[in-house]
């Protein structure tokens, strides 16, 4: 057992040592950062444009109408002629006076294009409520009578919003989980068959045969390339925890993770759960194809078109999984979430919706099990074999061969 951990932590220590791995780890911090920068850049330039003035004779009925909105506006202008110049320099999205003629209240909007619906919406509020506490003031009426008057209708909306935001965290979380097996399939597939493939032939492996067995040292490369992949997706989740740390003290993002709480813990709660477990073990089942797939191959060249036909078996999963994310009582995803290769992709979708009992998740979690532990049993009782071969027969014909022994 100590000659298989040495040869999982020298495959291990290899791969993360490598630059293909470190560009690997960087490469989505990197475009995520340049993504927030020019987006922070390309906001900021254009926000000056985006904004209204307010102006007004009366520094009372432009301090209410501040106090009340505050968002979209430039405080700095206060006079019409910085107003047009500012416009005119396309600085402003326009300018807002606001005057009065005796009791009467009015506001004249200046601007190149018209006023957005909402900003409409919020001046035409502000104008009602100001005219009518002026109107009420120029009535001289009571209290009780103000009172009267100041009554409106009430307008309630029920709404099933808890089956709604349930709705989207499960199509939320099926995404996050078939996108997650499937960006590792892709990015692992290659990198695994490459990895078995590199010894094809070697004189350096009779020596290995040797002192160890085919089969433990199969497994120490398996959990080396799984702990490579362990290893990236811990990364990425202590990046993604770091940046939402950082995130929420950005107070428009942290109002919209308040507003939404519910659906993010909905959506955490339908990933971390037996759905993990799906995903890893569906990683698991995916690399040993991957490494069966290079271990057949004649030369080392050859280890990317090994690869080809696992990533297509992974990408055949995650297409399938489309037409039925609404059908989840069709016949085939009741069958495909009990099948090795498929399952990962389907049994996710129907825990997420509540559709399968826990002895059905538990069922197709052993089968899934099983045929990792007699798939890992074949290749082991094969590997040395192929790892020694050295003609020039096809992947194809060395896998007919394989079934023959």
């Amino acid at each position: 057992m100590s000659k298989t951990w040495v040869v999982t932590f020298e495959t291990y220590l290899r791969q993360i040592k490598s630059w293909s791995f470190l560009f690997m780890i960087l490469g989505p911090f990197v475009m995520i950062a340049l993504t927030v920068g020019i987006s922070y850049v390309s906001a900021n330039s254009s926000r000056s444009s985006q904004q209204v003035a307010i102006i007004s004779d009366s520094k009372v009925l432009r301090q209410s109408y501040l106090q009340q909105h505050q968002d979209g506006i430039n405080t700095k202008i206060t006079t019409t002629a910085a107003a047009k110049k500012a416009l005119k320099a396309n600085h402003l999205a326009g300018y807002l006076t606001l005057s009065t003629s005796g009791a009467h209240l009015r506001g004249d909007y200046h601007g190149n294009k018209a006023m957005a619906n909402g900003l409409k919406a919020q001046v035409q509020n502000f104008l009602t409520q100001y005219q009518t506490i002026q109107n009420y003031q120029a009535a001289k009426l009571s209290p009780k009578q103000k009172q009267t008057l100041a009554q409106t209708p009430v307008l309630k909306q029920h709404v099933a919003t808890k089956d709604g935001a349930t709705n989207l965290a499960k199509i939320i979380s099926f995404w996050i989980l078939i996108t997650m097996i499937y960006i590792i399939l892709i990015t692992y597939s290659t990198i695994t068959a490459q990895e078995i493939a590199s010894d094809k032939g070697t004189k350096i492996m009779e020596i290995i045969f040797s002192s160890t067995t085919a089969t433990s040292y199969f497994v120490g490369k398996i959990l080396g390339i799984l702990l490579v992949i362990v290893t990236q997706i811990a990364i990425y989740l202590l990046g993604g925890w770091a940046g939402y740390g950082l995130a929420m003290h950005n107070a428009g993002i942290k109002r919209l993770v308040s507003a939404n709480q519910s659906l993010v813990d909905s959506v955490v709660h339908n990933i971390v759960n037996l759905n993990l477990l799906y995903v890893l073990l569906g990683v698991v089942i995916y690399t040993l194809l991957a490494a069966y797939s290079g271990a057949l191959v004649s030369k080392a060249e050859d280890a990317s078109k090994a690869a080809q036909p696992v990533v297509m078996l992974g990408m055949l999963g995650f297409f399938a999984a489309f037409p039925f994310q609404n059908n989840l009582d069709a016949l085939a995803v009741k069958i495909l979430s009990y099948v090795p290769f498929f399952s990962s992709y389907f049994m996710p979708m129907r825990v997420i919706n509540g559709t399968v009992s826990l002895a059905e998740q538990l069922g197709s979690l052993v089968v899934l099990l099983v045929t990792i532990g007699l798939f890992a049993l074949y290749i082991g009782r094969q590997y040395q074999r192929l790892m020694l071969q050295t003609d020039s027969e096809n992947m194809w014909q060395h896998l007919i061969h394989s079934f023959k022994h």
